[in-house]
């Protein structure tokens, strides 16, 4: 779950649904990506069952389907902040490690 989240661009687009319902439109405008970028990667997110939509005549209202995953982002961001350097140094998950 993780290495599909540290993507920079799906960690946006999900704190931005974590605030509210928003079109690719929205968040064209508001993340400053191409039309196609954010299309691409809520889809992505869709088949991750971490985003859905509503339809509102021709419009697309995209939304999170569990809200707790921001709890656990919030929780992995205060662990990192605390362990993070250790993490990095770890032999087996360190830097250069795969």
């Amino acid at each position: 779950m993780f290495r599909g989240l540290a993507d920079p661009t799906r960690l946006a687009i999900l704190r931005r649904l974590a605030t509210g319902e928003a079109r690719v439109v929205d968040l064209v405008k508001e993340l400053g990506w191409a039309q196609s970028t954010v299309s691409a990667y809520l889809s992505c997110l869709r088949e991750c069952g971490l985003v859905d939509f509503r339809a509102v005549g021709r419009q697309s209202f995209y939304f999170l389907t569990r809200m707790e995953l921001m709890d656990r982002l919030v929780a992995a961001e205060a662990l990192l902040a605390a362990t993070g350097e250790s993490v990095a140094l770890c032999p087996t998950y360190g830097d250069g490690q795969r």
